[in-house]
């Protein structure tokens, strides 16, 4: 068995792969699956981006000179709740998609 694993492993070549696979990450549009979205107590909201910097698929804007300051971008949101897990004021939280809150 091991005369047959030896054989084997000498006839695959070895690669190093130095940096990232993929340089250029896209979004998909969500559709219709996503069962939960964030929605923003803006009151509470102190502007400190978190939630922008954390969202994987970078769909959140802060304006800061805005009542609104948190901007989602639904149509690419997938509802993951990552940046209402890392709000430090917890003024974000999910709701359920088809809820008028």
């Amino acid at each position: 068995m091991q005369k047959q694993q030896e054989k084997h492993m000498s006839k695959l070549k070895k690669y190093s792969v130095l940096g990232p696979v993929a340089t250029t990450f896209t979004a998909s549009d969500t559709g219709s699956w996503r069962l939960e979205r964030p929605k923003v107590v803006f009151e509470d909201c102190i502007k400190c981006g978190i939630c922008a910097q954390v969202c994987p698929v970078d769909i959140v804007e802060i304006r800061k000179d805005e009542k609104e300051c948190v901007v989602f971008n639904f149509d690419y949101c997938k509802g993951c709740g990552i940046c209402a897990n890392e709000c430090p004021k917890k003024c974000i939280m999910m709701v359920p998609e088809r809820s008028e809150v």
